[in-house]
C-alpha cells in the first residue's frame, strides 16, 4: 500500500515570548500560511489521518489551524517533546513507530531538522522556508522506513498559494479573506440558580473593553454545541450543560463578510480556579439577566439574552 508522509515547518513566528523560544507566537502571517496549507492539503485529497506536532506552540499553532482548514477535527493532532530540537534521526525514528495501518501521516515541526529529513529522503537539498510542506509517497511500511522507496511528489511553499481562501467551502469559486469555518460561530450564555434567582455569566473581551459570553469559532468536527461548550470552557473557565436546542440566532460583519452565530444555552455545573482557566486575564461576573442585557455590548446578543427566562422554562416543559 502506497503511503502519504507530509512534513510540514512551522508558520512564520514571532522572534520573542516571555515564555521563550518554547513559547513564541505565530505571526499573522504564519497563522494564514498555515491555513493555505490546509486548503491544498484538502483540494489535493491529502488531509492526514494523524499529525504529530512538536509541542512549541508555534508548531502546535500551525499543526491546528493547517487541520482545522483542511476540515478536520484538532483531535487528529498528537504532541511529542521529541520533535522540539530534533535531531534528523529522531524524527525518522518517530515516523517509523506510526501505526502500519496509518495511510497517512503528517510531521510538523522545527528547521534544521526537517530540513535534513527532507534533503536524506529525498537524496536532495530542498529548502523549508516557514509553511513549507514536503508531500512524499511511501512504498512500504512505516517501520521499514530506510528500505522504503520514498519519493517526494511536492514541495509546496505557501506563500506561493493563493492568498484568499473559498468560501463557503473548498470548492467554491468564491473568496474570503478568513477560511470558510470562521463565519460560522457558536455561543453560549451560561446561567446558574443562585439562592432562587436566574444569573447570567458574562466576561470581559479580551481587551478588557466590553461584557460578552463565551462565543468563538465553530471548530470542524464538532457540533455546534460541543464547539460552543469549548468556548465557555476556554474563555469563561467553566464547565455545564449545553440546551440541545438554540436559543437564538444573530450576525455580524467581520472579514469582509458576515458571521453567523448560533446562542445555546448552558447551566453551569463546575467553575474553574484562576490557575486552571485558560484566559483567566479576563474577568467574569455573575449578574441578573437583566443587568446582563445592559452590559452586554452587541444588541442583537442582548435581545437573545433577555428571552433565556421564557426560554428555560419551555425547556422545562
Amino acid at each position: 500500500m502506497v503511503k502519504h508522509l507530509l512534513i510540514l515547518r512551522h508558520g512564520h513566528a514571532k522572534n520573542q515570548s516571555s515564555y521563550g523560544d518554547f513559547g513564541r507566537e505565530l505571526k499573522d502571517k504564519g497563522k494564514r500560511n498555515a491555513q493555505r496549507i490546509g486548503v491544498w492539503l484538502a483540494q489535493n485529497d491529502l488531509r492526514p489521518k494523524h499529525v504529530i506536532s512538536s509541542p512549541a506552540v508555534r508548531a502546535k499553532r500551525t499543526a491546528e489551524k493547517c487541520v482545522k482548514t483542511s476540515g478536520l477535527n484538532v483531535s487528529v493532532v498528537s504532541f511529542d517533546e521529541r520533535l522540539y530540537n530534533a535531531l534528523p534521526q529522531t524524527v525518522l525514528e518517530l515516523i517509523k513507530t506510526c501505526p502500519a495501518d496509518a495511510e497517512s501521516l503528517m510531521i510538523v515541526g522545527h528547521n534544521p531538522s526537517l530540513e535534513s529529513v527532507v534533503a536524506k529522503l529525498s537524496d536532495g537539498y530542498h529548502p523549508m522556508s516557514p509553511a513549507t510542506l514536503a508531500h512524499f509517497t511511501v512504498e512500504g511500511d512505516w517501520a521499514d522506513l530506510a528500505n522504503a522507496n520514498t519519493t517526494l511528489q511536492n514541495l509546496v511553499y505557501a506563500n506561493e498559494l493563493p492568498e484568499l481562501f473559498p468560501f463557503p467551502d473548498l470548492t467554491s469559486k468564491n473568496t474570503r479573506v478568513r477560511p470558510a469555518y470562521y463565519y460560522t460561530q457558536s455561543c453560549v450564555v451560561p446561567y446558574r440558580l443562585h439562592e432562587g434567582d436566574l444569573q447570567v455569566l458574562i466576561i470581559s473581551s479580551s481587551k478588557k473593553k466590553h461584557w460578552v459570553v463565551p462565543k468563538g469559532i465553530h471548530d470542524p468536527g464538532l457540533s455546534a454545541q460541543a464547539s460552543a461548550a469549548q468556548e465557555a470552557y476556554e474563555e469563561a473557565g467553566v464547565h455545564g450543560t449545553v440546551s440541545e436546542d438554540m436559543i437564538g440566532q444573530y450576525s455580524y460583519p467581520k472579514w469582509d463578510a458576515t458571521c453567523e452565530v448560533s446562542v445555546f444555552a448552558m447551566e453551569v455545573n463546575a467553575i474553574l480556579d484562576p490557575a486552571e482557566w485558560q484566559e483567566s486575564q479576563r474577568l467574569r461576573r455573575w449578574v441578573t439577566v437583566e443587568a446582563a442585557v445592559d452590559l452586554i455590548s452587541n444588541p442583537d446578543l442582548a435581545k437573545i439574552v433577555s428571552g433565556l427566562p421564557v426560554f428555560l422554562k419551555k425547556d422545562e416543559a
